[in-house]
């Protein structure tokens, strides 16, 4: 008998509207990915939860779930992801159990699963679903649950791995994330003078989204960097996992383009691979190939950054969204990513003047189409009648990415939320419009969204 709501299990994770996430349903994952622990010889799963109002019930019903399972739990209680993933790596047979929405609205939350060091995506979040509803989750009565605080711990990881040549001044801003609970503190221990801002923990999100691909949400920031002659701004998502960076002049600075400062100081130390999404500009490839390095684009998703890092041994990855991850960190995790920027900056780093010599270009941010239907289905049509005359390839890693000799086009479903995402890059303002008629003509009837250009 099926148990839950199947439209909730996404490519990455579980995530959707709490009407539809509900602690049954937390409790009876918490059981399958018990039972998928105990097949493979898993004794301890971590488990950790964002600050979002829902959470601290979903937590219980997957912590219940996890001990009937017979697994032994690891419970972190208000953590962000990095610790998470930090404690599942060092105190729990490399598993996890992140309960978070990310940067959704706030009446959504999810699931993210680390089983063996292994992500469970795709096809094997979908065989979790269907072992629940073919309700094969034995019971066991040797699962326990502790309470445990790694932060003292992931800190002085982090200062092994990552030094600061002099103070800096910074100024961070969690929007009211779980991050807020130890940014602060991890980087005064780094020895950073910190302004905080909206760092109190508050599932409301009352003051911004905590979303720092958003312009908008980095207003703030940008103005109290301004107002201290701040070294520089960093802003997290409401989990951890995403940065945001404002140089001291107040310039907000894309992922892509974040990913390419980060490539040219991985590049200086030792010649590399470096791996970007398919959102990411074709900039990254040129940029890193300049420095003497190979690159390679790759689905957008967190676990296919990851699964890839490791798969092709690469200095580093990163996303358009601001997922970062590094060779021997290997998650995409927010804070030692900020760290790793502060650290180039107290050695002399000037990242306005790094902005200034990277390759320059239009590009729209991501404009998203809602949807009714299914967006795979409608990106498989449109590859499969869609004309682009002026194209000179097109690759089918993740949608469709459509090459041009003076920019690109992108048409991909979303693997989370029911909207198509488009985004165009192009040399100048004549390829722009070219690039937007032929991506025009081929999602018609559907509207081109009004977009602005960076």
């Amino acid at each position: 008998m099926s148990r839950i709501p199947a439209e909730i299990f996404k490519a990455y994770d579980v995530r959707g509207p709490v009407s539809l996430l509900t602690p049954e349903v937390a409790y009876w994952v918490g059981r399958a990915v018990g039972a998928q622990a105990k097949q493979r010889q898993i004794k301890t799963i971590a488990l950790a939860g964002d600050g979002r109002l829902s959470t601290p019930e979903l937590m219980a019903a997957a912590e219940k779930g996890l001990v009937e399972a017979g697994v032994s739990v690891c419970n972190l209680g208000m953590a962000c992801t990095p610790l998470l993933y930090f404690a599942a790596k060092y105190y729990a047979d490399a598993s996890g159990m992140m309960i978070t929405g990310s940067h959704n609205p706030p009446e959504y939350n999810g699931i993210k699963l680390v089983l063996g060091g292994e992500t469970i995506d795709g096809a094997a979040l979908q065989a979790l679903r269907e072992q629940i509803e073919a309700d094969e989750l034995p019971r066991s009565a040797s699962g326990v649950a502790q309470t445990y605080d790694v932060f003292a711990d992931y800190c002085t990881a982090v200062a092994q791995t990552v030094q600061l040549a002099r103070p800096l001044n910074i100024a961070i801003d969690c929007g009211n994330g779980a991050p807020g609970a130890v940014a602060p503190q991890l980087f005064r221990n780094l020895g950073c003078e910190v302004s905080e801002l909206y760092c109190e923990v508050d599932g409301h999100f009352p003051n911004h989204h905590p979303d720092p691909q958003v312009l908008d949400n980095l207003r703030e920031l940008r103005a109290k960097v301004i107002e201290l002659n701040a070294d520089v701004g960093i802003a997290f998502d409401g989990d951890g996992d995403r940065l945001g960076v404002v140089t001291r002049t107040g310039q907000m600075i894309p992922g892509d383009r974040l990913l390419m400062i980060f490539a040219t100081l991985a590049l200086a130390q030792q010649s590399g691979h470096v791996l970007y999404d398919v959102k990411s500009s074709r900039a990254v490839a040129k940029w890193v190939q300049q420095l003497g390095g190979t690159s390679e684009a790759i689905p957008t998703g967190h676990s296919h950054m990851k699964r890839k890092l490791k798969q092709t041994k690469a200095l580093l990855a990163g996303e358009l969204s601001g997922h970062f991850a590094f060779a021997g960190w290997d998650v995409d995790d927010a804070l030692f990513a900020a760290a790793k920027l502060l650290a180039a900056i107290s050695q002399g780093l000037d990242l306005d003047a790094e902005l200034a010599r990277l390759p320059q270009c239009l590009a729209t941010h991501e404009l998203q189409i809602a949807l009714t239907g299914s967006g795979h289905l409608l990106v498989k049509d449109i590859a499969a009648k869609a004309q682009f005359p002026t194209a000179s390839s097109i690759s089918l890693v993740d949608g469709l990415r459509i090459e041009y000799a003076d920019g690109f086009g992108l048409i991909r479903a979303s693997n989370t939320t029911p909207v198509l995402t488009l985004r165009i890059e192009a040399d100048d303002a004549a390829a722009l419009r070219r690039i937007e008629h032929e991506l025009a003509a081929a999602i018609a009837p559907l509207p081109f969204p009004h977009y602005t250009v960076d």
